[in-house]
């Protein structure tokens, strides 16, 4: 695949951005063809699709970071900024003599149907199909929401150690969000599909079926009762998702929160910081799931890292620039929402690697508590580690066996504590998909656990 820009432009264009000094440039180049249709109100109520080409450049200095955009990407157009930021940097004029060699992605995800050669009819139909089913599964459905997107993301990234890589992604998803009312109480239920993936994702997801188990949740829990409140075991079902470990510990090793002190786990490298049945990764190269993705923002290849082993903290995961503060190489986790964005350290698809236990065992262990088979939404304190996070689809557990559905449950802790206690670790993995936001830009996530046991989280309930 060519790149967006010859090699030997790169070289010229990097050499005018350090010309006044520099420790590090790089040029990070996209064209981004994207797809989005949202229904609401049982009506398709935008369609758009767009092309978006453009280029940023970065130098690093001192630590600091100068970065500019243009959504000119001509030879000349790309010059020019880079005699703009050199501008910034108050060092003498000197020569930067660079070669550049071009890499290969090193690992590639099977595309069988790219969604820019799906008609714009057939996509309608996916999300038309979606509503269609939502609504006409109980009469107490009030609001549906479907939303589809696509994108096809052709990249470039060139920088100053001489690295020249170009690539493609692909990715396609779908969103359920289903508000179902009895006049009394209001319920939601949300659904979710997609990867670095075409439009053949749709072979393997069923939008019928994902819109009605958004809508049969939602529907559940109207007919729920009151979830009880007070410190009790917690049972994390798989199909759960990772929100817990995302939110709770990802952000946390982040190696930008880290160096600022903003992490609950700075400082903690080699130290046991979760029960030793826990381990913590971090995997760009999962294929087709959604945080996936052969070579990062910065041109690092796409990497498995462990974060946590056995309960003891091996690694954060790092950017270029993080990275250089500590002499170490990034864990290719340098991303960016667009070329509008410089790189952060950002999670790809993070999750506790399965255990030993069986699920069902995990339940029959456990004589009291709740079983949460769904999570919503939270927030997360990185600095100290505390969390409260919604439940959106929970169960009693009595006497080993899952029991009635309940409503209105909060899980309310502190993400190292849990991790220190969590004592049975099933052998399944459920995977979610997100978008995570961090400094006002947002990435395609994946996240997921296996069934876990927290002997002791306090829940929030609801008076009535």
């Amino acid at each position: 695949m060519s790149g967006l820009l010859d090699p030997r432009d790169a070289e010229k264009i990097l050499s005018t951005a350090l010309k006044n000094g520099g420790d590090f440039a790089d040029i990070f180049i996209e064209k981004k063809k994207g797809t989005g249709i949202t229904c609401e109100a049982d009506k398709i109520e935008r369609v758009f699709s767009g092309l978006d080409v453009g280029a940023g450049i970065r130098v690093i200095y001192d630590g600091r970071t100068a970065y500019a955009f243009t959504n000119d990407v001509t030879f000349e157009g790309l010059m020019k900024v880079a005699e703009e930021i050199s501008k910034v940097i108050q060092g003498n004029n000197v020569s930067i003599i660079l070669n550049m060699q071009q890499k290969e992605p090193p690992y590639s995800f099977e595309i069988k149907e790219a969604p820019d050669k799906v008609s714009v009819d057939e996509k309608v139909g996916i999300v038309d199909r979606a509503n269609k089913a939502a609504r006409s599964y109980d009469n107490r459905i009030k609001q549906v929401i479907v939303g589809y997107g696509d994108a096809v993301q052709e990249i470039t990234v060139a920088n100053s150690e001489g690295t020249y890589i170009n690539g493609e992604r692909i990715r396609t998803r779908l969103i359920v969000n289903v508000v179902a009312s009895d006049g009394k109480h209001i319920q939601t239920g949300f659904e979710s599909a997609g990867g670095f993936s075409g439009f053949e994702l749709f072979k393997t997801v069923s939008p019928v079926e994902l819109a009605r188990k958004a809508a049969a949740r939602a529907v559940l829990m109207l007919e729920a009762k009151p979830a009880p409140a007070g410190q009790m075991t917690v049972v994390m079902a798989g199909e759960a998702g990772g929100t817990m470990i995302h939110e709770a510990c990802g952000h946390g090793l982040e190696a930008d929160l880290v160096q600022k002190k903003l992490s609950v786990y700075a400082g903690k490298m080699g130290e046991k910081v979760a029960a030793e049945t826990v381990t913590v990764i971090d995997d760009a190269t999962i294929p087709n799931l959604y945080g996936s993705f052969p070579f990062d923002d910065e041109g690092m290849e796409g990497q498995k890292t462990v974060l946590i082993e056995n309960g003891v903290l091996k690694s954060y995961m790092y950017d270029w620039l993080t990275a250089s503060r500590e002499k170490r190489k990034s864990t290719g986790n340098g991303r960016r929402e667009s070329y509008q964005y410089k790189p952060i350290p950002r999670m790809t698809n993070t999750y506790i690697a399965p255990g030993k236990y069986d699920p069902q065992e995990i339940i029959e262990q456990t004589d009291k508590g709740l079983y949460v088979k769904k999570m919503g939404g939270g927030q997360v304190n990185t600095t100290t580690g505390d969390f409260v996070f919604e439940v959106s689809e929970g169960y009693l557990i009595e006497k080993g066996k899952v029991t009635v559905p309940v409503r209105g449950a909060t899980l309310t802790g502190n993400g190292p504590q849990v991790l220190q206690t969590i004592d049975m670790v099933g052998n399944d993995l459920g995977w979610a998909i997100g978008t995570c936001g961090k400094d006002g830009q947002g990435v395609p996530v994946g996240d997921a656990q296996p069934t876990i046991r927290i002997p002791k989280l306090v829940v929030g309930g609801i008076l009535e």
